[in-house]
């Protein structure tokens, strides 16, 4: 079945801008972003005049929202998860996993796995995004000392071989003893791999990125603070150009000065927007949880018994308005951050984060990119 969205500004990717044209899709997908031939057959219309179409957002950090954590999901949590994520504009996502106990770990990816599938109204879960274990415990944040384990390509391989054939991300402190047979087991089997609550200096973060790590994880955040004499991890992430570099933009885990910073070091293609949130994001304030921890939030912000954050209540969107106005960018500008970088970044683009042909359509409406607000939300072309 055919669905054309006409008179709409649809937002071109490649050109990083809004092009006046009608977007043409047939059975959820797109077919042309700028379509000019005759009606099909059996084809619906609809009317986006005043309105601007941007390709729904891709999360690819994120451990839950609205009460469910992917640690500790079953079905009913899992469709619960992907409704809530698409109606805040996220269409695309990949589950991450936080540091637990290997037969909840398991469990999680079984659930995830069973819920791959695309479908209307639902947020597609891409893949998994393996945070949790194999992080350094000088750096843990949030996640707690004894769900910690040290690099272990074997055991990471028999995880691989269940998640599969999900895309898989690692995360992990790849300084750490068997860093490089960590780094090369993950690429090899499949998977892409960042630099995650990592102490490793300048040198040994350069080194991890010479392995095949090609991103690094939440900058600034659960990293070695940069110094004059050891720049460490957190400047190899804003001066490695070939690699992806993550931010929170929840005003709370970074200054808005040093995304100001970081947007003016990274090439614009290697900026990448997350919002790690975890199960309180779109919930009141209270007593939650995250990697083995109780979380408490207060006026949004989430922290552990220590005073540490813990995990984000942000969503996407609004990670993405903050970060324009933290940097003044034009949404034009900022756009891919949240989209087509995040999708390249663990290499599932060809499916989603821009509204090209041949990708699914998931669209986000909007009527005024000054002041960007969601006005709707379409998953495989149909409204949610």
């Amino acid at each position: 079945m055919f669905t054309l969205f006409k008179n709409g500004s649809v937002y071109n990717t490649a050109e990083k801008r809004f092009v006046r044209s009608d977007l043409l899709v047939r059975d959820g997908v797109i077919v042309d972003p700028a379509y000019s031939g005759e009606l099909p057959a059996d084809c619906d219309t609809v009317d986006c005049t005043g309105r601007y179409l941007l390709p729904g957002l891709v999360d690819v950090h994120t451990h839950g929202r609205s009460g469910f954590d992917f640690n500790s999901v079953d079905n009913d949590a899992v469709v619960a998860l992907r409704k809530s994520y698409a109606k805040a504009g996220t269409t695309t996502l990949m589950a991450t996993l936080a540091s637990a106990p290997i037969d909840d770990l398991y469990n999680s990816i079984r659930h995830i796995g069973a819920n791959r599938t695309p479908a209307c109204g639902m947020a597609t879960l891409a893949g998994i995004h393996l945070e949790g274990r194999y992080l350094n415990p000088k750096r843990r944040g949030a996640h707690a000392t004894e769900l910690l384990y040290p690099l272990n390509a074997a055991e990471l391989e028999t995880m691989m071989t269940v998640m599969l054939p999900l895309p898989v991300h690692v995360s992990c402190a790849a300084e750490m003893e068997g860093g490089e047979t960590f780094v090369k087991t993950a690429i090899r089997l499949g998977a892409t791999v960042g630099m995650a609550h990592s102490d490793a200096t300048w040198d040994e973060a350069k080194k991890a990125v010479e392995w095949g790590v090609t991103s690094f994880t939440h900058t600034f955040n659960a990293m070695k603070p940069v110094h004059h004499r050891e720049p460490g991890n957190a400047a190899a992430s804003l001066l490695t150009d070939t690699a992806w570099s993550e931010f929170i933009c929840d005003g709370e885990h970074i200054h808005p000065a040093m995304i100001a910073l970081a947007a003016r070091c990274k090439p614009a293609d290697k900026l990448v927007l997350i919002t790690d949130s975890m199960e309180a994001a779109a919930m009141p304030d209270g007593e939650y949880g995250i990697a083995g921890l109780p979380v408490f939030v207060k006026n949004g912000r989430a922290v552990n018994s220590d005073g540490a954050l813990a995990g984000s209540t942000l969503d996407l969107f609004r990670g993405l308005t903050n970060f324009m106005k933290f940097t003044g960018w034009t949404l034009e500008e900022a756009l891919p951050c949240a989209t087509s970088n995040p999708a390249a970044m663990v290499g599932i683009d060809a499916d989603c984060g821009s509204l090209s042909a041949g990708r699914r359509a998931d669209i986000v409406m909007i009527t005024d990119k000054e002041r960007p607000e969601i006005e709707s939300v379409r998953v495989l072309g149909e409204r949610i």
